[in-house]
């Protein structure tokens, strides 16, 4: 197996860095020794009032850095026997006949007989695929240094002012990540809310190590997983839950079964496994983003709802704690047909 980059590692990515169970569950212990914080209590506001808290004895969210995370997982990956060429961006993705692919990049072309492609949200697997967007969302960040280690387990999430927008705060080790996200097409206003946001934070005034800004997607429904030997993965398969905009777990979930796939596919010969892996996409990850799409219409109309809901009910708090720590999902929801049509009449 051979991972490709256009950038070497550790190399920054734009991301809060919050690990829910589900992601836990999955990492070696080398990766999960990446978190720098356990989260143990939520604080949520409501356009930064009105805080309402939630918490647990026992810590349900992890917090890491990107590029420590990124790089413990490429590390593990080449002790399992992977080859890895960084700065080496790929420029095309061709099938010249069936069952290899052609892949041009930077420095020459390179042949194979399956090719994962988990390039993110502007990557060329992606396109070649043909995966398009039911929504893309921007996100604004700024990580700010820390000088006061103390009430580091706490994680800050705010219910914005633009429709389904929200901010957070992830503790790390020496810096907060202080961010917010919303739909695409209202930069001024995410750069209004961010600003507003950060300016609330103790940390307002503490120097800032960086500032940037991201896209997310999810896939629509009939979105292509494959084209022929290329499946994609992750972000550059639009796999995202769009309430929340987790995406590491869906990352996570997808790498390991494109892998196997690929594996089953080169290895084995079977190319019956890329198609499979498309199938269980669908069965598997798909009914979260099917339901967390729903909680987004209804949290865009009622965000006031959703935050009364968090503060006068005490199983609504639990389900969120649950959630986090991978004890429930959005796809469990589907099961309970009520639930489903009383989100849809609130949407």
């Amino acid at each position: 197996m051979l991972i490709i980059d256009r950038a070497e590692f550790p190399r920054y990515k734009t991301c809060g860095g919050g690990l829910v169970g589900v992601s836990r569950s999955i990492i070696p212990d080398s990766v999960r020794e990446t978190i720098e914080v356990d989260i143990s209590e939520v604080i949520f506001t409501l356009r930064g009032k009105d805080p309402v808290r939630v918490s647990r004895r026992d810590p349900f969210l992890g917090m890491t850095r990107r590029d420590t995370f990124d790089n413990a997982l490429l590390h593990e990956a080449i002790r399992a026997g992977a080859a890895f060429i960084g700065e080496l961006a790929l420029k095309r993705v061709m099938e010249q006949q069936p069952g290899l692919v052609t892949l041009e990049t930077s420095r020459g072309s390179l042949v194979s007989r399956a090719v994962v492609g988990a390039d993110g949200t502007s990557g060329r697997t992606g396109r070649y695929v043909g995966v398009t967007a039911e929504r893309v969302d921007l996100g604004l960040e700024e990580e700010v240094e820390v000088a006061d280690p103390s009430r580091r387990s706490v994680v800050r999430l705010d219910w914005g002012p633009g429709p389904g927008s929200y901010g957070w705060v992830f503790p790390k080790r020496t810096v907060d990540t202080i961010g917010v996200i919303e739909t695409k097409g209202n930069a001024d206003r995410t750069r209004t809310y961010l600003e507003g946001w950060v300016d609330q934070q103790p940390t307002r005034d503490a120097p800032k190590e960086r500032s940037t800004g991201h896209l997310t997607q999810w896939r629509t429904s009939d979105s292509p997983l494959r084209r022929g030997s290329v499946v994609v993965a992750g972000d550059a398969a639009g796999l995202l839950e769009p309430w929340t905009r987790e995406g590491i777990s869906f990352a996570l979930r997808s790498g390991v079964l494109a892998g196997r796939a690929a594996a089953h596919a080169t290895v084995g010969e079977d190319r019956t496994a890329l198609d499979l892996y498309a199938v269980t996409v669908e069965k598997e990850l798909q009914p979260e983003i099917r339901v967390g799409a729903i909680l987004l219409s209804v949290f865009e109309k009622r965000p006031e709802l959703v935050h009364w809901l968090l503060k006068r009910s005490r199983r609504a708090r639990n389900y969120f704690v649950e959630f986090c720590t991978g004890e429930t999902s959005l796809g469990d929801l589907e099961r309970h047909r009520w639930f489903i049509r009383a989100i849809r009449k609130l949407a």
